[in-house]
């Protein structure tokens, strides 16, 4: 055997120590350093001579024990840590890994350590206790030191543990061989012992036993490590000689600082000022007591010390009220990722590292032999063999767990007595864990089931059982829907049990969910096995522990009549044991159970005792609040009282003042709960839910006629539970205020209520998919309501338009100011009409019996206010975009009155010209010469100019003096977005008007409103910006002006027909019919522009509705379902570029996104194309029947043939068509100058001519490259109408910038589906410059704090984030999943983000680099409730 002497490599090391250890050696620590000569001088060595060639043999202790625990397998794990134990070794209980960034919980290596001990309160009797001890409850103390500490908490710890001058090395101390050695990997390793008392006061240092942890290294370090021990700790001993100011930060980072947390302070002799000033500071900064702060004077030896510190553990072990057990530092990690109190998102995924760990070894557990027959005689086919087996198993269990309770129970009564707080919970303890029944093995076989199904190679073998419990359930079995143990539910295996029983009972399974809560053995089991004959256990103890579930078929003949399937009843736990009401977290844990179970239920019946005043206050209290919550998610739980132990035939009436006195405080209560969870406005009870006094109370006289045991049961008792039941199922055939629920939907309620019961904050955190789902489906409702609406106004709007245009050009325009005002009368009618149809449709809706309607009670006033402010949007738009074109008609009738001139003239001149030809002979080119020489001397002679041109830069000036006389990065991204707005407003080719400005102003002002609240800006920034934006609109506005001044300039227009003039004058010289060239003449100049601008005028409505009704229209349908889309693009292109797009501009972004959307969509099959004629075949129809009627005169003869019945077909036309197109006037007679064929060939050559024209158009239609120029014609750009429908309020998250997805737009709470790291919205830490990684949704359940302009730079606690926020609601993060999109987005560009930001990359944690692009699409999918 290789003893220490025989190290000769580094090699042996590890093998000298397992071997010694094995062997329960206690030397077996020595083996670490290679055997060498030692002379017998050594005291006489140069001591400069130290070399680091002596270390180099050398191993530390610590290192190879954490080396060891790396390489070994699980079950060399516990053969070492149960040898060490023995050897009286501390062993490890938190093991760091390498790269020290995560570390594991030894459960599993520590499961074999059983110990025996006597406590002093055994000693009388002789008695002892056997344990393992990872689950023994015992107090917990930690001892850590930070980076100046000069004393050596290992060894204070050794004479703390070791009596009198018998000093036993439990902890490796810097005294012992090898001690000194530089550590390399055992940094952060927490090593935990346990002090055992014998059970005699004279020898024992403590009278019960103690656990102390010791945490290796730097607590800086360290900080995961440091802040688990801390939350486990019944106090933390912090070694130190001065304390740094990061060191205080992460002090006063900690909870209950005050009464865990004690300073150890080794005042040095030199240097001693400075550092007891640093201490004295930190003190004040953690308002420490002056006995958390115990200070090692220099002339004060350890062992002299230590004994001062014994003294204080022991004055805390009297003042211990929670001990915690190693086991149960597994459900403490779990609650950790839930409530996270610690480091955001570092210690989030390193718990969920740990909890991984420990879930893989459950999986190397061996199915006992108790539960391989309890799961094979369940598997039997045999009905009755199964029921038999099962009853005789309860028999038998039954009578073990009584004969082993009795003794228990008897000295638990004792204990409460004396109300030894700690007694009592071990007493407690120790009663739940003696009951045994099969509800045990239901549990066992349940965790069973979920250990199997975390493995592919065995999840096979056991996928039946979810059947078995199935099937058990429909025999009338209890299902544990709440492990009381464990205070947990088992949802993978309620979830498959469940859909197991919805799949046998055909999906058929419309459940009616009654819940009775009430304090400790109030008749509540017993009520509820009266009403519907149970079987749940009744006794005297606190029998039921947490909540059970029992379904019960509804008959055939109750079916119709209830419209149930199945009554479930749930059992709870009491509330308020009077035994257990002085442990500290009695009143949450009640509160818990109470708004889960009433949370599930359709009916609550709470039981009450009316003679104890003060208990039935408490229940009050826990069942208003429950009941207060369910009203804010929408649920309306029906509510009955029944006051047992009430008999008499006057009792109804006596019990009036109590009812009374009842309701009083259930006002009183309701009101505190109201406060705590910030709801001032609830007043009363009856605000909550509806309750009468008279038909929700009961009363039920007591179950013993007599005195008990001899006593029968009272047949008053069962007769008045009979009458209730009766009045209950009447109710609730009645009554239909929530949706009747099937099991599925059951399922989604207990996922969604136990998650965010165990968030501090219910309210604050729950989130439920079907509450989201029935907001979803309202939001894409209330969508297509308001795309109605638009279409309707915008179909009315182009209408008015052609009206406007086609106004006599003769009246006076006082006529066209009064049809305008009568347009506006009109209009404001119609958007009146149309408000109220959508309010009355929202009202239908909310009326609806299906779709979880009650669950979004809430935004309904939410949805009202964004309909009138929809109407008021919309009316403001229509009255500018009427004065728009009544400016318009203005300007056109000045340009067609010089037209008109000019055109008389050059006629004139035509005619005279024909005139001075006529008696001469002359070719074609002659003639053409001739006329040259006319138009040139005609044309020279004309106005020099025709409309003036307005001052643009004075009227832009004007609009921008009216909006400064209102005063009272992103600047990019506002120039960017108003300089869009103008060139789309240039685009649409008509002349400027002030409203152009005005509209842009209220754009900048409502950028500068939005984006206020992040960056703060003053009035010499808003009129630079204003300045800046102006000047450009004003270069662009006049470019626009002028254009349309050049398009309607006299020389121009006459240009257009300067051929079309030579050809008459031709004609009319030769005296040629020209009824075809006529003909098309008109249809080119005259009926063409109308027919391009009817079919544009429809186009881009028409484009809305192809998107809204295509293939994609889903994309669109909600502001949610558009983000997934949006987000699940940007994943699969995978383009840098256009995540920073998206994060920083993201109004440009969704413009851009969805006009390529329209492109794109516009572009297949000829969408485009298809449109456009289907509109060219509309128009062409009513134009052809316009011909034919205008043909004909008054009384449907035909118009005679001749040239004069021209321009009464013309005239007729109009009359037919003043509502569809408008035709210019000017266009028209220039057309028709001096026409000279008859009427009816002149009809046929139209005819011909509207046919060329609609195959001319046809073919224009089908080129490609149309769609982008269309696009920019269209006055209604499909692009803006479909941006209304999905950007919503523009509102952005103030911490990740993340926008708001809440339907309308008048909404009081903002919110979004998916938040992600702050990092991505440019934020970064202002000392490391680093991107932070952090994500809101994690930091608004921490104990972190953050600071900004709104604060004032005050640090402020993230969870209170709503007093500078109210209008926000961001959830906490419900799973480690939720953000896996934007944490892989994260890590997959975070160099290029930094970059980007002139930032350092994040420090993201290890867990999100293994995130793959599949899981980030399965994240976001869950996120948005997509399937």
């Amino acid at each position: 055997m290789m003893q220490c002497a025989t190290v000769s490599s580094l090699e042996d090391i590890p093998w000298c120590f397992l071997r010694n250890l094995v062997k329960i050696n206690a030397e077996c620590r020595n083996c670490t350093q290679i055997s060498i000569n030692h002379e017998e001088n050594t005291e006489d060595c140069d001591f400069d001579l130290y070399t680091a060639d002596d270390s180099d043999n050398k191993v530390n202790v610590l290192d190879l024990i954490v080396a060891l625990f790396h390489c070994a397998d699980s079950f060399l794990q516990q053969e070492m840590a149960l040898k060490m134990s023995m050897c009286q070794f501390s062993v490890p209980l938190l093991l760091p890994y390498g790269n020290k960034s995560q570390c594991s919980l030894m459960l599993w290596a520590l499961r074999d350590v059983v110990k025996e001990w006597r406590p002093h309160d055994l000693s009388e009797s002789r008695g002892f206790v056997e344990d393992n001890i990872v689950q023994t409850n015992i107090p917990f103390y930690s001892f850590v030191r930070l980076r100046n500490c000069s004393l050596s908490k290992s060894q204070i710890l050794n004479q703390i543990l070791s009596r009198g001058q018998q000093n036993h090395n439990i902890f490796i101390h810097r005294d012992m061989e090898g001690g000194t050695l530089q550590r390399e990997i055992a940094n952060g390793l927490v090593e935990v012992c346990w002090y055992l008392p014998s059970g005699r006061e004279n020898l024992d240092i403590f009278p019960e036993p103690v656990a102390f942890a010791n945490l290796r290294g730097d607590v800086c370090e360290s900080l995961a490590q440091f802040n688990f021990l801390f939350q486990v700790s019944t106090a933390a001993f912090v070694f130190l000689d001065k304390i740094e100011e990061n060191e205080q930060d992460v002090l006063a980072s900690l909870q209950n600082v005050k009464s865990k947390l004690i300073l150890v302070i080794n005042r040095r002799e030199k240097g001693a000022t400075e550092d007891m000033m640093s201490v004295k500071k930190a003190v004040e900064k953690l308002d420490l007591p002056k006995s958390s702060v115990k200070t090692k004077d220099p002339r004060v030896n350890g062992a002299e010390f230590s004994k001062k510190l014994c003294t204080t553990i022991k004055t805390s072990l009297l003042e211990v009220k929670t001990t915690i057990s190693i086991v149960n530092m597994l459900s403490q990690l779990e609650k950790e990722v839930c409530r996270l109190k610690k480091s955001g998102e570092d210690f989030k995924s390193q718990l969920e590292e740990e909890i991984k760990g420990i879930r893989k070894k459950q999986g190397r557990y061996k199915l006992s032999k108790a539960m391989k027959t309890f799961i094979e005689n369940l598997s039997t086919r045999d009905k009755e063999k199964r029921n038999v087996f099962l009853k005789w198993m309860k028999l038998k269990l039954d009578t073990y767990s009584r004969n082993k309770l009795c003794r228990l129970r008897n000295k638990f009564k004792e204990e409460c007595k004396k109300k030894e707080v700690k007694l009592i919970a071990e007493l407690d303890q120790a009663l739940l864990e003696s009951s045994l029944g099969i509800e045990h093995y239901m549990r066992e076989m349940g965790l069973i089931y979920g250990v199997y199904l975390q493995s592919q190679e065995t999840v096979g073998e056991m996928s039946h059982l979810p059947g078995l419990a199935a099937e058990m359930l429909l025999d009338g079995y209890p299902l544990e829907l709440l492990d009381g143990d464990a205070s947990n539910i088992p949802q993978r295996w309620v979830t498959d049990v469940l859909m197991e029983l919805h799949k046998k009972v055909g999906e058929r399974s419309r459940l009616l969910v009654l819940t009775v809560l009430g304090v400790q053995s109030s008749g509540k089991s017993t009520l509820l096995n009266t009403m519907f004959g149970v079987q749940f256990p009744v006794s005297s103890g606190r029998c039921t522990r947490g909540a059970y579930m029992v379904f019960l078929p509804v008959g055939q003949d109750l079916k119709q009549e209830l419209n149930y399937d199945f009554v479930v009843l749930i059992d709870t736990e009491g509330l308020k044991s009077p035994d257990l009401a002085q442990l500290d977290d009695s009143y949450e844990h009640d509160n818990q159970l109470a708004t889960f179970v009433i949370g599930l239920s359709d009916v609550t019946i709470i039981n009450i005792a009316m003679e104890n005043a003060t208990e039935m206050k408490d229940v009050l209290q826990i069942t208003a609040h429950a009941f207060l919550r369910m009203k804010e998610i929408g649920k309306r739980p029906v509510c009955h009282f029944v006051h047992q132990n009430v008999a008499g035939v006057s009792a109804d009436s006596k019990c009036m003042t109590e009812r009374q006195r009842l309701l009083d405080q259930l006002n009183e209560m309701t009101q505190i709960a109201a406060e705590m969870d910030r709801h001032p406005s609830i007043k009363a009870f009856t605000d909550v839910l509806d309750y009468d006094i008279e038909k929700n109370n009961w009363n039920i006289p007591g179950l013993w006629h007599g005195t008990p045991p001899m006593a029968p049961v009272n047949t008053g008792y069962s007769q008045a539970v009979a009458d209730f039941k009766k009045n209950l199922l009447e109710s609730m055939k009645s009554d239909r205020g929530n949706e009747i629920a099937q099991i599925p939907e059951f399922l989604e309620w207990v996922k969604s209520l136990w998650k965010a019961v165990k968030y501090e904050n219910f309210i604050f955190s729950f989130r439920n998919v079907l509450v989201v789902r029935a907001y979803d489906n309202l939001c894409k409702d209330f969508n297509q309501w308001e795309w109605e609406f638009r279409k309707e106004i915008l179909s009315w709007q182009t209408e008015a338009e052609i009206e406007i245009k086609n106004a006599d050009n003769e009246a006076e325009e006082e006529t066209w100011n009064g049809l305008v005002a009568s347009k506006k009368v009109e209009v404001f009618q119609k958007i009146t009409d149309q408000r109220t149809q959508m309010k009355e449709k929202l009202q239908q809706y909310y009326k609806r019996k299906d779709r979880h309607i009650n669950l979004i009670e809430k935004y309904k006033a939410d949805f009202y206010n964004s309909i009138s402010s929809l109407a008021n949007e919309i009316e403001q738009s229509v009255t500018t975009k009427l004065d728009c074109i009544f400016a318009l008609k203005i300007t056109t009738k000045k340009a067609q009155d010089i037209q008109r001139k000019c055109r008389g003239d050059i006629e004139e001149k035509v005619m005279k010209l024909l005139s001075d030809c006529k008696n001469s002979t002359l070719s074609d080119e002659q003639l053409a010469c001739e006329f040259e020489k006319m138009w040139d001397k005609a044309t020279a002679e004309l106005p020099v100019s025709g409309l003036k041109e307005q001052d643009i830069a004075g009227n832009v000036l004007m609009q921008l003096r009216k909006n400064f006389s209102n005063l009272n990065s992103v600047t990019d991204t506002v120039i960017e977005s108003c300089t869009q707005f103008v060139f789309d407003k240039v685009r649409t080719n008509g002349d400027y008007h002030d409203s152009f400005t005005r509209d842009l102003l209220e754009k900048i002002d409502e950028f500068l409103k939005n984006s206020y609240k992040q960056h703060k800006t003053n009035t010499k920034y808003e009129i630079d910006l204003k300045l800046h934006i102006c000047g450009i609109a004003t270069r662009e506005f006049l470019k626009m002006h002028r254009k349309y001044l050049s398009d309607n300039d006299p020389k121009t227009q006459l240009e257009k027909y300067k051929t079309q003039y030579l050809s008459d004058f031709l004609d009319l010289y030769k005296q040629r019919d020209d009824c075809q060239r006529k003909a098309t003449d008109f249809v080119t100049f005259c009926i063409k522009p109308a027919v391009e601008d009817y079919i544009n005028r429809s186009l881009g409505i028409d484009i809305v509705e192809e998107i809204l009704t295509s293939n994609h229209s889903a994309q669109f349908s909600s502001r949610s379902f558009f983000q997934y889309n949006i987000q699940q693009d940007l994943l699969h292109q995978e383009d840098f570029d256009n995540f920073v797009k998206y994060s920083n501009n993201y109004e440009k972004y969704v413009k851009d996104w969805i006009y390529q959307h329209i492109l794109h969509k516009m572009s297949e099959d000829q969408s485009l194309c298809k449109l456009k004629n289907k509109n060219l075949q509309i128009i062409v129809n009513k134009i052809a029947e316009a011909i034919e009627q205008a043909s004909k005169g008054e009384n449907g003869v035909l118009l005679p043939d001749n040239t004069e019945s021209i321009t009464e077909l013309i005239g007729n036309m109009h009359k037919y068509l003043i509502k569809d197109i408008s035709v210019s006037v000017e266009d028209e007679k220039a057309t028709l100058f001096q026409i000279q064929s008859a009427c009816h060939p002149f009809i046929e050559c139209l005819k011909n001519s509207i046919e060329d024209l609609s195959g001319q158009l046809q073919k224009e239609f089908i080129n490609p490259s149309d769609v982008t120029e269309s696009l920019a014609k269209l006055p209604i750009k499909p692009q803006d109408e479909l941006f209304k429908r999905v950007f919503g309020c523009g509102q952005q998250c103030p911490f990740c910038d993340v926008p708001c997805e809440a339907g309308g737009k008048e909404h009081k709470q903002h919110h979004a589906a998916l938040h992600r790291p702050q990092g991505l919205g440019r934020f970064h830490s202002h000392e490391s410059r680093k991107l932070v990684h952090a994500l809101c949704t994690t930091d608004v359940q921490s104990e972190k704090t953050f600071r900004n302009e709104d604060t004032k730079s005050q640090w402020h606690p993230y969870k209170e984030y709503t007093t500078y926020y109210p209008d926000w609601h961001i959830p906490p993060d419900p799973t480690i999943e939720a953000s896996d999109y934007w944490k892989y987005v994260l890590v997959k560009y975070n160099d290029r983000f930094a970059e980007e930001y002139k930032a350092k990359p994040a420090d993201v944690p290890e867990a999100w680099r293994r995130i793959t692009k599949e899981q980030a699409l399965k994240g976001l999918r869950e996120a948005f409730n997509i399937k």
